[in-house]
């Protein structure tokens, strides 16, 4: 049984304003998964840190008068990134019932135009793979 699911992207650019280049985003749909996300990113060098975690009240800027949803906010000023990994979460089946981490990983992924390979080591310390736990 799936237990967890972790996606990673670098979909708005807003997560560079939330928690700048060093640390990526994190959403999770629990206070569980969001530790474990930022205590890998802790063991791996990896840096996360929360976002706002409110899907409740941000659903709204999804709204559309032509689909069942659009795909970008209406206020860009509007947790932004937080909507972006919601938008994502809105995509799970409502039947999953366990944990999900979120990883916006756009200020981290990259430097100087090149890749830094962020996230391999977030993973494979959620997966407490050896060297990593």
């Amino acid at each position: 049984k799936v237990d967890l699911i972790v996606d990673m992207a670098t979909l708005t650019g807003a997560q560079l304003v939330a928690t700048g280049k060093k640390h990526a985003g994190i959403l999770a749909n629990t206070e569980e998964a969001e530790k474990r996300a930022y205590d890998a990113g802790m063991r791996s060098g990896d840096l996360t840190y929360p976002l706002l975690y409110a899907p409740d009240l941000l659903k709204q800027e999804f709204a559309s008068k032509v689909a069942d949803m659009k795909n970008s906010v209406k206020d860009r000023g509007n947790a932004q990134t937080s909507c972006a990994g919601h938008f994502i979460e809105s995509h799970i089946d409502a039947s999953y019932d366990g944990g999900w981490i979120h990883v916006d990983m756009a200020g981290p992924s990259s430097k100087n135009e090149r890749a830094t390979g962020y996230g391999v080591g977030l993973v494979l310390a959620l997966l407490n793979a050896p060297g990593f736990d």
